[in-house]
């Protein structure tokens, strides 16, 4: 039986904040945010409330897929800064109290990293088998291609050898072969070598494809995938027993499930942590609607996380907010709701946007969004410039919208770079959600900002565990447009309401075990509700309004 402290689940009630050092902030004047740049602003994410920061990929790169085309997985790309900027980094994280996670991205490499140069040179080099090869692929078309924009196949002949690669990405990065031993260990040395530095675990980037061996002529050397998947867990505990994997697993729930481990054990021993991308998609189809019966029921069909496990809540990922998991016509209200212009749209399965630009700058729905993501069972995970508000730039090609440089001031360049707007990664932000009405400096100094309402949210969910480590249940109410959910501990309870609607509601509750009478307390203002004979709770909430209420023990 494995025994774990509370102490070393921080992760069950942490505040995960993604961020890509390139735009960020820049350091040096160079147009290019840099690890020296990231660790001037660390500060800003204490006063937030942020408890890990989240690295999207830092690795030398080509830039063909936004630094996820990876040439070297043990250094820093030179623009970014060196190892010891990045140890520094992290040092001084730590000294505020916030742990550091990174990208862990190994379902493929570069075609310009060496193993693949290696690889290409003849059928019988050292790394051939570390990539997975045919004579001649399937006639399956644009199936599987995730970026069915630019590719047309999985499959890309490489002439010097006359064999085809497996690529699911882009051609430019080509599939790594799990099932090859070789392989595995070497994904094991690349998260020793980081832990070693400092890390507190990784965001596994594409975990299905990671552990698919299709096509893989030698995929009998791995009978099953999720052995593999427990076995990189219990190396991360070996190393560093607070460690998580946090799993980008966009699947349906049962199958998302199977990640944390094998359900009969009721222990969680592959993935620490799995982003709830069905309960994300769900939130937005009920804010398209106004009704809370989509993200309802969705939170009703979630399996419970095992022991030493977590589901983790979002409003947006980091790069597209895919809707795949809705069907064509749900995903159409969510279109004509959110991102009715094509080019807010990606693929044809996901938007482009940023949240607050989608509801026309709505300060009551946004708020409503990031009530959900910090009341919802779930470790809340926040994408940079979320806690202010920014918008996207459609001008830039493709996710890059959404990954525009942070707005610091209201300067022309945000305060993100002392360089020319041509030398940026990406344009700023322009028109209403553009530095000048958007940003840090301003919001920290206004009692009625985004900002500042963050801070609180955050506040109050790390003061609330029945959040975190309660049991909850999604409760029935009276009204189409409201959804009710409790966390429920010993110790108390805690009653969310939210209204999805665009009117003022009286939401009915029935509290399962609460006694008429009884006082609920609202966690913000303080406020009381009595409940009424059977447990009954009946509530006033503001179009698209939110309440957190304490119940007695």
């Amino acid at each position: 039986m494995r025994l774990t402290r509370t102490s070393d689940l921080w992760w069950k009630n942490a505040v995960v904040y993604c961020l890509d050092v390139e735009t960020y902030q820049d350091g040096d004047g160079d147009g290019t945010g840099d690890f020296a740049g990231l660790t001037q602003r660390i500060d800003h994410l204490v006063r937030l409330g942020v408890t890990c920061v989240w690295l999207m990929p830092f690795y030398p790169t080509r830039e063909r897929d936004d630094g996820y085309d990876i040439t070297d997985f043990y250094a820093v790309d030179p623009r970014l800064g060196t190892l010891g900027d990045f140890t520094e980094f992290v040092r001084t994280a730590r000294d505020r109290g916030i742990r550091v996670i990174a990208d862990l991205v190994v379902n493929h490499t570069s075609d310009h990293h060496p193993w693949f140069q290696d690889a290409r040179s003849s059928r019988t080099s050292a790394h051939r088998d570390w990539y997975v090869w045919c004579d001649t692929p399937p006639d399956d078309g644009p199936e599987g291609v995730v970026f069915p924009d630019a590719e047309r196949s999985v499959w890309q002949l490489d002439e010097t050898t006359g064999q085809y690669y497996l690529h699911r990405f882009f051609k430019e990065q080509p599939d790594l072969n799990v099932a090859n031993p070789a392989v595995r260990d070497e994904i094991a040395r690349i998260m020793g070598f980081w832990t070693q530095l400092g890390l507190s675990g990784f965001r596994v980037d594409a975990v299905p494809f990671l552990l698919e061996t299709d096509g893989q002529g030698d995929a009998d050397q791995l009978p099953d995938p999720h052995e593999y998947l427990a076995d990189l867990r219990a190396f991360l505990g070996r190393r560093n027993g607070e460690a998580v994997l946090l799993g980008e697993v966009n699947l349906p729930y049962p199958d998302t499930a199977r990640f944390f481990g094998e359900p009969e054990s009721g222990r969680g021993d592959e993935l620490t942590m799995c982003f709830d991308f069905i309960g994300m998609q769900r939130m937005y189809l009920s804010m398209a609607r106004g009704e809370a019966g989509p993200l309802a029921a969705a939170l009703r069909d979630r399996p419970g996380a095992p022991r030493d496990a977590h589901w983790a809540t979002f409003v947006r990922n980091h790069d597209e907010l895919t809707l795949d998991k809705l069907d064509d016509d749900e995903r159409a209200e969510v279109f004509a709701a959110f991102g009715p212009d094509e080019d807010m749209q990606l693929y044809g399965r996901g938007l482009r946007r940023r949240l607050p630009p989608m509801v026309e700058g709505d300060r009551r729905r946004v708020e409503l969004a990031y009530s959900l993501l910090f009341s919802l069972p779930g470790t809340p995970v926040l994408f940079y410039g979320e806690e202010i508000g920014m918008g996207e730039n459609l001008t830039a090609e493709g996710r890059q919208a959404v990954r525009t440089p942070m707005q610091w001031t209201p300067d022309k360049g945000g305060g993100f770079s002392t360089a020319d707007a041509d030398a940026l990664p990406n344009p700023v932000v322009r028109g209403a959600f553009g530095p000048r009405q958007v940003n840090v400096h301003d919001q920290a100094h206004d009692p009625d900002s985004l900002f500042r309402r963050m801070r609180t949210l955050i506040e109050r969910y790390r003061d609330t565990p029945e959040l975190a480590w309660g049991a909850y249940e999604v409760l029935d109410a009276d009204d189409p447009g409201v959804l009710a959910h409790i966390s429920s501990l010993p110790e108390g309870a805690v009653l969310a309401l939210h209204n999805f609607s665009g009117r003022e509601v009286t939401a009915t509750t029935n509290v399962p075990g609460l006694k008429g009478g009884r006082l609920l307390t609202d966690i913000f203002t303080g406020d009381t509700v009595k409940s009424a004979a059977g447990g009954l709770v009946r509530t006033e909430l503001e179009p698209y309004g939110y309440r957190w209420l304490r119940a007695p023990r």
